[in-house]
């Protein structure tokens, strides 16, 4: 999780404290079609692995971008 309010806060200026996995990504953190885009760059560059547009599509909160990290570090498939 500090990892990830790290990301945030470098990327798109929100303090760490407002990241929780409850965070809506767009109504509550404010970020946008772009700023999703960064996200996943940012977490591809974290996990060193690559992230399907699909899969980031459905993601809505902060829980959400975890649940993917989670899965690609464990080697699962996000997207089922």
């Amino acid at each position: 999780m500090l990892k990830i309010r790290e990301i945030f806060a470098k990327n798109f200026s929100i303090k760490p404290e407002d990241v929780m996995p409850t965070s809506k990504l767009y109504e509550e953190l404010s970020l946008d079609s772009l700023d999703a885009v960064d996200l996943v760059l940012e977490l591809q560059d974290l996990t060193g692995k690559k992230i399907k547009p699909e899969v980031f599509k459905g993601v809505r909160t902060v829980q959400d971008v975890i649940m993917i990290i989670v899965s690609l570090e464990e080697g699962t498939d996000p997207g089922q």
